[in-house]
């Protein structure tokens, strides 16, 4: 792209870009946005906003825990999470579920809280701190 083709739509992106200037050379250029790129970070986040709802209402519901909660807020899936926690991945998917989660150890909702860069007892509370901010 040639220096002066590097978009500059009216936006919140403000970027560095390569470019070729007018002596066929590479260089750096700024952007304020590209009105495409934009959109389609709107849509990204409007989806994960969604995830996220939709899983603020399953713990809400009683139908999955707050590490499914958690785990869409801060945007990980659940290989990211076994990765972080040592859990094996089938371990982190039985611990979505409500029953499983109440029973798990102290040392065990440690290492998600951490994770999540919260406290147990927000981790342990999240469904009834839901349920008193609906």
């Amino acid at each position: 792209m040639k220096k002066e083709d590097i978009p500059q739509d009216k936006g919140y992106v403000n970027e560095l870009s390569y470019a070729v200037d007018k002596d066929g050379k590479y260089t750096t250029e700024k952007s304020i946005g590209w009105e495409v790129k934009i959109k389609a970070l709107d849509v990204a986040w409007g989806d994960i906003e969604k995830k996220v709802e939709a899983a603020r209402q399953k713990v809400i519901n009683n139908e999955a825990s707050p590490v499914l909660y958690f785990m869409e807020l801060k945007i990980m899936d659940i290989p990211i999470i076994a990765g972080y926690t040592g859990f094996w991945q089938w371990q982190v998917k039985r611990h979505l579920k409500p029953r499983v989660f109440e029973k798990l150890s102290s040392r065990k909702l440690e290492k998600y809280a951490s994770v999540f860069e919260i406290t147990i007892e927000e981790l342990k509370n999240l469904r009834h701190t839901l349920l008193q901010n609906t």
